[in-house]
């Protein structure tokens, strides 16, 4: 099992302002990095790091403040999980998509859906899982006098496992209709397969999931009204806020690997015997590769903030939201997310240029920042994002809303 050293957050006042939750999640970050590597290594489901997210508050941090959230918005939230994967990009991983599945509702359901779910959510602190991959149309929706009822498979289903709540999709039979509805995890019919073995991100819990007659009351299914979906634009910035989502935590292990790195150069490092040099941290070449790549973090973080503000207007406002706010924004989060792809990935992997080789020893953990990168960059092809990219600024084209787009 998971352990992770205890602390009594409520003995602490909560974090009030964005500043002090960003705070907050770099403690939490600290808790979580003192036994990452070993954590990593045993792979066990996590447990005690969901509990953690839940006892120290950030897992409500999008929540309304009248039914106990922090009231924060995604520029907040986008940088929490950076904090947090510093530590442990699997668990940044799993707050990450957690907040996109609190929000779901938002995006796609009724006034009156997503004002009941976010205030369960905060009340409760539920911890949200979601069995939705696209790529999957194997998962049959039909209807039963008032529910629906969801059969299939899903290959993958990050976070459900450990979760209070698990976001459904399926296509409705005899339409093209996706359907959304948050049932409990430990519904009848609902199985999380313990079948994720993969080299990185190892404790997301992302393995398959099978449904076998799960029910969910029509009433649920999110943005239907008397069973018609009401679409908005709106609904289709799920894919640009996820997005996000991966750049904060691709961004967030990056630094955490520099970090790490430049601790063990510091500590352990033994400069080479041909540079006249006492100490690592003297050597030119050493010095030259940490300011390349912290230069490199520093401009790609600047800009993942700058779009991560430009959401939050369109978050402020959904009703205003039209295809070419959404696709302009689109085009802003492929440029971050291929930046920040590539500047993780680099950073992940280069550490070990200026740390030496015994630093490869399985003991030290440093390979698991690539292997964490490696794994999730693969979620969507970043060439397409760069497509995105070249289009819009050739010819003008907005990118087409799709679940990867």
């Amino acid at each position: 099992m998971s352990t992770v050293p205890s602390v009594d957050w409520q003995a602490r006042p909560a974090p009030r302002s964005a500043e002090e939750w960003i705070a907050r999640a770099a403690e939490v970050a600290t808790v979580l990095a003192t036994d990452a590597a070993a954590r990593d290594r045993a792979a066990a489901t996590p447990y005690a790091e969901v509990r953690l997210l839940k006892d120290s508050g950030l897992v409500t941090l999008l929540g309304p403040t009248e039914h106990g959230g922090a009231g924060q918005d995604w520029t907040t939230a986008y940088r929490v999980v950076r904090e947090v994967s510093k530590a442990d990009g699997s668990i940044g991983q799993l707050l990450g998509y957690h907040y996109l599945w609190n929000w779901a509702a938002r995006l796609v359901g009724t006034r009156e859906q997503w004002e009941h779910v976010e205030a369960e959510a905060a009340r409760n602190r539920w911890f949200f899982g979601g069995a939705v991959n696209p790529r999957d149309a194997d998962v049959v929706v039909t209807e039963d006098g008032d529910d629906l009822v969801f059969t299939g498979r899903k290959t993958f289903s990050t976070g459900s496992r450990i979760s209070d709540v698990t976001v459904l999709e399926g296509v409705l039979e005899g339409t093209e209709q996706h359907v959304f509805a948050i049932v409990p995890s430990d519904s009848a019919g609902l199985t999380f397969h313990d079948d994720w073995d993969n080299i990185g991100q190892r404790l997301t819990e992302s393995g398959g999931v099978s449904l076998d007659r799960v029910r969910a009351p029509w009433s649920s299914a999110a943005g239907y009204v008397d069973k018609t979906f009401r679409p908005r634009v709106y609904n289709t910035l799920n894919v640009p806020t996820i997005q996000l989502v991966f750049v904060s935590f691709y961004l967030g292990i990056a630094a955490g690997a520099l970090q790490t790195a430049a601790t063990y150069t510091r500590e352990k490092t033994r400069p080479w015997l041909h540079g006249g040099h006492e100490r690592a941290v003297d050597e030119p070449y050493v010095i030259d590769v940490y300011g390349d790549l912290t230069a490199k973090l520093w401009a790609v973080e600047a800009l993942a903030d700058a779009v991560a503000a430009e959401g939050q207007a369109l978050h402020d406002d959904p009703d205003a939201v039209t295809e070419r706010t959404r696709g302009d924004f689109e085009v802003r989060v492929a440029a971050v997310k291929a930046r920040a792809t590539d500047v993780a990935l680099e950073i992940s992997s280069r550490i070990f240029e200026v740390t030496g080789a015994r630093s490869t020893a399985a003991a030290e953990g440093l390979d698991r920042f690539w292997r964490n990168v490696r794994t999730h960059t693969l979620h969507d092809p970043v060439s397409y994002k760069r497509r995105e990219v070249g289009r819009w600024v050739l010819s003008g084209e907005l990118p087409e809303p799709t679940w990867y787009s």
